[in-house]
């Protein structure tokens, strides 16, 4: 199998998430900080966590992690980049939040879990077919019967793409473009993040992704032995559509089977 780390154009996540990345990544009471955009996915978490305890695929800084632990229910997260953990321990120490360093798609939590969940778009952050699966499959192993697996991820574009054209503008604000540029024949994009300042000077940032349509989700989780139990079009529960820029989408490992009387 393709190492999941290096294998689209020699990126490297654990380089690509360094110490700037991480030093900017969080942006409080902002964008994906915002109590509106965060409280919805922090509430349907910890509801579907139950009483037991949950696995954050990618934890990053703890966005999610550390509110929905506040809320009492145990995580542990899992997180390839040294960086991204090194500005959550500013946060939460080792005790609130465990963090497995590791890749996502094989790294492990010791027990069994509840609930496995993977945020803001970030299985895509996995360049391969495989690597994908494999996360899938490792996510199965981490569920009690009955635990479910939870994947946030955004629809691709491509109807926005002009004919002819690999690239689209999603985002133009003061002080920051964003680009996509799409390789439709592999499933890839990279976003293109050009930041500048009054002086004319220019940052420019690219990450990759391999871009994943809701049925090929749903069959890397036939592959791992789990089924869709819901999809909508944000944590809130809004019905998903053919014009939903995003989904939730609900996984759950089948309960085991009642002994024969």
């Amino acid at each position: 199998m393709t190492d999941s780390r290096t294998d689209y154009a020699g990126t490297d996540q654990e380089r690509l998430w360094d110490a700037d990345a991480a030093a900017r990544y969080d942006t409080p009471d902002e964008g994906m900080f915002a109590p509106d955009t965060l409280d919805p996915a922090v509430d349907r978490l910890a509801a579907l966590a139950g009483r037991g305890s949950a696995v954050e695929l990618a934890v990053g800084t703890g966005r999610v992690a550390i509110p929905l632990a506040a809320r009492g229910v145990p995580v542990t997260g899992i997180e390839i980049s040294r960086h991204m953990v090194a500005r959550l321990r500013e946060k939460a120490d080792e005790r609130t939040l465990p963090v497995v360093v590791g890749d996502m798609a094989t790294a492990r939590v010791p027990g069994e879990h509840t609930l496995v969940y993977l945020v803001d778009n970030t299985i895509s952050n996995l360049l391969t077919p495989d690597a994908q699966v494999e996360c899938f499959r490792n996510a199965a192993r981490h569920l009690v019967p009955g635990g479910r697996f939870v994947v946030e991820l955004w629809v691709p574009e491509l109807r926005a793409l002009p004919p002819g054209r690999t690239a689209t503008v999603w985002l133009a604000e003061p002080g920051h473009l964003g680009v996509d540029t799409y390789d439709v024949l592999h499933q890839r994009v990279v976003s293109h993040h050009v930041r500048f300042d009054d002086d004319g000077h220019a940052t420019v940032g690219r990450t990759p992704h391999r871009y994943v349509w809701p049925p090929e989700l749903d069959l890397m989780a036939r592959l791992a032995g789990l089924e869709l139990e819901t999809r909508h079009a944000g944590w809130a529960g809004e019905p998903f559509t053919a014009e939903s820029p995003s989904h939730v989408s609900v996984y759950r490992r089948p309960p085991r089977p009642a002994p024969a009387t």
